[in-house]
């Protein structure tokens, strides 16, 4: 006794220090784990906040510069329309229109095309330049919708200056509603390339600045080949067009990479800028340091589970020789089903309690017709084969996980079936029947309708006050009135305030006695 207690003791510390083994490494991780996840949350925080600011600056240059231009525009589109502009002479009708054209940065020319296209008026020369930009896409949009306003183009070489552009245009529109050709303003893609200079975004880093319909109009760093190509069928473009800012990672438009992109729209503008930071780069602040930190704390975990392992082979040999015999001791050794003190458990477990009318139970008793024929007969060798048969049956009689079988003794066997209405358990009765009668031993000559089963059914469904824990008694009796009323059939209970019974529901299967 007192070795055994010894023992006892014994194995309950080692325990507790293979507890504490597992613990102290696991402890040891998660504190190393989130100190390098806050590393690189830290790095990933200032990434995107130093992508935002930069995006901000950005934004607000050009959409000042847009919007200077724009004001240039609408002053030309109203004086031309101003009385007597015509009439004076064409250095003053110059100055009139073009007052304001001189304050953007990066401006080119600012001109008035008529209805067929050619040059009207001229920023920079008097009389205009001849020029005919009909064919230009900013010019047929116009001349085909009224309600464009301030449209941008894409980029283009200009015709004037031979230098690459963006045209911003507006319609002019005739006292009678018609098309009366556009005013434009050139804005000189070296405007973008100076405000992204200069910028340090890494080896892999970009930024961006597209039309609402894909087109790229400025890349930095600077790729000639990337100007003018539209990637509105990219994913990642896809998802600039889902909110007015925000940030995501995604894979790359130029290789296999992930990038950071933090994105925004230009004011009311139909442009998108965006920066693109490579993830590796920004993962490289913090990789070298989460590295040998990582080592440092993998090799002290690894010597403390070295210490504990001899102790965890110990307790997990007796946890599994434990799980074993509690499995043991609620399992039928015959027939496999759960045995009569798990029914007891699930009963006090899950069944007791005052009865609940939204929370309908059913149970089930089946007995064996003749089961002591049977034996004597047979032989107690195939009384247990059909009753390893029946065990099979009620298995195959029940579908859902909560229903449970059990063998309670002998050649009884109950069904407990949680949130089944009485309709739901004669049904599931009718399936034991059916099981039963295809149920044959071929060794002693038993053919399949020789057994039969008689069942008693209880259920807390239009029982009155019926308690779950009265469901046995209730379905032990039935199932003797159905015994006592011929045997192969299914007998309902009625509550124990109502003591009289229903009429049996008996059972006619094809080769049933």
């Amino acid at each position: 006794m007192r070795l055994s207690f010894r023992t006892d003791r014994w194995l309950s510390a080692s325990r507790t220090w293979n507890v504490l083994g597992i613990l102290a490494p696991i402890g040891m991780l998660l504190i190393c784990g989130q100190m390098l996840l806050d590393m690189r949350s830290d790095a990933w925080d200032k990434a995107t906040q130093t992508s935002r600011n930069l995006l901000q600056v950005i934004e607000r240059d050009i959409a000042r510069n847009v919007e200077i231009i724009d004001l240039s525009l609408r002053a030309v589109a109203e004086n031309l329309s101003a009385p007597g502009i015509w009439e004076i002479s064409p250095e003053l009708r110059q100055l009139v229109l073009f007052d304001r054209a001189a304050t953007a940065t990066d401006m080119g020319v600012l001109l008035v095309l008529n209805e067929t296209g050619d040059t009207v008026f001229d920023s920079h020369a008097i009389p205009a330049r001849r020029l005919n930009n009909a064919d230009r896409d900013y010019f047929r949009a116009h001349a085909a919708r009224a309600d464009l306003g301030l449209l941008i183009s894409r980029p283009v070489t200009s015709r004037l200056v031979g230098v690459p552009v963006i045209v911003l245009s507006r319609r002019i529109t005739k006292p009678d509603g018609s098309f009366g050709g556009i005013v434009s303003a050139s804005l000189k893609l070296s405007y973008f390339t100076r405000l992204f200079a200069n910028i340090g975004l890494g080896p892999r880093g970009a930024i961006n600045l597209y039309l609402r319909d894909g087109t790229r109009i400025m890349r930095h760093p600077l790729e000639p080949a990337d100007i003018g190509a539209n990637v509105a069928g990219s994913a990642t473009f896809q998802h600039f067009l889902t909110a007015s800012h925000g940030t995501f990672v995604g894979g790359s438009l130029r290789d296999a990479g992930q990038r950071l992109y933090t994105y925004t729209s230009v004011g009311d503008l139909p442009l998108i800028l965006n920066v693109a930071l490579a993830v590796e780069e920004i993962d490289a602040q913090w990789r070298t340091k989460a590295l040998v930190i990582g080592l440092m704390v993998l090799v002290l975990c690894g010597l403390i589970i070295g210490l504990s392992f001899l102790f965890g082979c110990e307790l997990r040999q007796r946890t599994r020789m434990q799980a074993e015999l509690a499995r043991l001791s609620l399992t039928d050794v015959l027939t496999g089903l759960q045995n009569r003190r798990r029914f007891e458990d699930e009963i006090a477990r899950a069944w007791t309690g005052p009865a609940d009318p939204a929370l309908v139970r059913s149970l089930l008793v089946v007995d064996v017709d003749h089961f002591k024929a049977i034996n004597d007969n047979y032989g107690h060798g195939i009384g247990d084969a059909v009753l390893r048969g029946l065990a099979a049956c009620l298995s195959a009689s029940i579908r859902r996980p909560g229903d449970l079988a059990c063998r309670v003794g002998g050649e009884e066997f109950v069904l407990l079936l949680p949130d089944t209405d009485e309709a739901g358990a004669l049904r599931i009765a009718e399936a034991v029947h059916a099981e039963v009668a295809m149920l044959g031993i071929a060794a002693a000559g038993i053919r399949p309708g020789s057994i039969t089963v008689s069942i008693g059914l209880a259920s807390t469904q239009g029982t009155g006050a019926v308690t779950p824990q009265d469901l046995y008694p209730l379905a032990d009796l039935a199932l003797y009135v159905a015994k006592a009323a011929g045997r192969n059939r299914t007998h309902v209970a009625l509550s124990r305030r109502n003591p009289p019974m229903r009429p049996p529901v008996a059972a006619q299967w094809a080769g049933a006695a």
